[in-house]
């Protein structure tokens, strides 16, 4: 099995005929279904359900062609790195974050940049678990500063630090002249949280959940930065990573611990492990590890 033969089964099976992925490849018909069929008997494997005249493909051929896809576009990625470490070396660095991590990621941009002066770095915000997936399985970014723990064989996350969520009171609210809070006190008040599919939502419920108080959710957001703001207009409560509303802005808002209950969650450093990756990329990661050691 090679790279040839797998990009002719991806072709065969988005064209969905023979007579059109051959003059997409530029070879004959007879010649496609040869090495298809050679594809076969090397993977020991139907790929191909031959039973009626129109193509249709296996579970067994699905799979390859999901896991062919990934391995052509690492192939291509590999290619066109090493085609631009020739011409130009290594100059680019793409990284995922979360709105909390920049706290300190311009510290450590700071000490990234005074050992690469000529790299240009792309922040990019990845949120959720599928902006985390999706960015990092299509190449748009090396690495990912996420909450999200990712369940995926060939991505490896790494606990780099954990951080308390805090409650953010309106201003002139009633619980904001309390010294602490207990979660009971948020029981009933209009609570703002992330939507679903972000793990510091199902962090916060979670805590909620274990004990026995059910959140009275108005508003559903994307970014601690909108919550902030409707909190500052008084519209609810929200719980947020304690270092976000330290390092992000000056508010008027009241932040309180929550006593009774540990919230908190784990950011993580996320890479795929099987990618290659350049030296800058490598060196950013290990200053990374080296700034919460």
């Amino acid at each position: 099995m090679d790279i040839r033969q797998l990009n002719y089964f991806i072709t065969l099976v988005d064209e969905q005929t023979y007579t059109r992925a051959a003059n997409i490849l530029h070879i004959s018909q007879p010649s496609l279904s040869a090495a298809i069929k050679k594809l076969e008997q090397e993977v020991g494997l139907i790929l191909i359900d031959r039973s009626d005249r129109q193509l249709r493909i296996t579970k067994e051929g699905q799979i390859l062609y999901q896991e062919a896809q990934k391995l052509l576009r690492h192939y291509e990625h590999v290619s066109f790195e090493m085609d631009r470490l020739k011409q130009q070396g290594p100059l680019e660095l793409s990284v995922g974050l979360i709105e909390s991590s920049m706290f300190f990621v311009p510290d450590i941009l700071n000490r990234f940049k005074q050992e690469y002066r000529d790299v240009r770095v792309s922040l990019l915000e990845t949120l959720s678990l599928g902006d985390v997936k999706k960015a990092l399985n299509n190449f748009d970014i090396h690495l990912a500063i996420t909450n999200q723990y990712i369940h995926q064989e060939d991505i490896k996350t790494i606990p780099i630090y954990e951080e308390n969520l805090v409650a953010l009171i309106p201003p002139e609210h009633a619980l904001g002249h309390k010294s602490s809070l207990h979660i009971h006190d948020l029981e009933g008040e209009n609570f703002i949280v992330c939507k679903e599919g972000f793990q510091t939502r199902q962090d916060i419920l979670n805590a909620f959940s274990k004990s026995g108080v059910k959140p009275n959710i108005q508003f559903e957001i994307e970014r601690f930065e909108t919550g902030c703001s409707l909190v500052e207009d008084g519209l609810g409560i929200t719980v947020i990573p304690e270092n976000y509303v330290r390092y992000s802005k000056q508010t008027n808002c009241a932040i309180k611990k929550i006593d009774d209950v540990n919230i908190s969650r784990i950011v993580y450093l996320a890479y795929d492990k099987n990618r290659y990756q350049p030296p800058i990329v490598m060196r950013f990661i290990a200053l990374v590890k080296e700034f919460f050691t």
